[in-house]
């Protein structure tokens, strides 16, 4: 009996809830975040969900071989496009059920729902030459096997076709594993003044990814059967 073949695959609604669990599982710095954020549904609104539906076209996920979502990448060519869209799509929506803060932040929720009433802190001056930007993450497990390298590839592709130079992303400097990763492929930080607890970093999308230790059999284009 073969066991599962892993995919890299376009994203597709069915893998929403999937999606919500890997964000939830990795937004504190790589980590689990539940024990920061007890509604399961408040990270995945504001850095996963928004992609997937806004722009499909630009979200990949890991597929495990059985049809599950393990990782993902979630993209947007067009970063103040995307802006206006989370606006004037996605937010109304949200805001009935997280309403803008009324004072200071004193929760970590409450710094969170700022953030999501607050997308146009996404249009920085200093990575307008990198007008995509993008999200990954994969579960622990899935994690330093070449499959998040793959992910980033296959959107690369994507963002080249769509004509797009350079993509950028924003990451918490205490991550110093995922910022590791970046490093390997190639980013570079961009000098953002005051950046606060995060870092920006860049690169162009004219150079492959390097092909990363995953095994033979692994499939980087074939959809897994649902």
């Amino acid at each position: 009996m073969s066991l599962p073949t892993p995919a890299v695959r376009p994203y597709r609604p069915a893998d929403r809830a999937a999606l919500a669990d890997i964000c939830v599982r990795t937004a504190h710095e790589g980590r689990d975040s539940s024990h920061l954020y007890p509604d399961p549904d408040l990270m995945p609104s504001i850095f996963a969900l928004p992609y997937a539906v806004l722009e499909p076209e630009l979200a990949f996920v890991l597929d495990d071989g059985t049809g599950r979502a393990v990782g993902y990448v979630l993209g947007t060519a067009d970063t103040p496009g995307f802006v206006a869209a989370y606006r004037e799509l996605w937010l109304p929506e949200l805001a009935l059920r997280y309403p803008p803060p009324k004072g200071p932040a004193t929760t970590p929720t409450e710094v969170m729902i700022g953030l999501m009433h607050d997308p146009e802190r996404m249009i920085v001056p200093e990575v307008a030459a990198y007008p995509a930007h993008l999200h990954i993450d994969l579960l622990p497990a899935w994690q330093g096997r070449g499959y998040g390298r793959a992910l980033m590839e296959r959107l690369r592709v994507a963002l080249v076709a769509d004509g797009v130079p350079a993509v950028h992303l924003c990451m918490v400097a205490a991550n110093t594993a995922a910022r590791a990763f970046y490093d390997r492929l190639g980013f570079h930080e961009i000098d953002v003044p005051d950046p606060g607890p995060v870092v920006y970093l860049g690169r162009s999308t004219a150079v492959p990814f390097a092909p990363g230790p995953v095994s033979d059999s692994f499939k980087t284009g074939a959809p897994t059967p649902s």
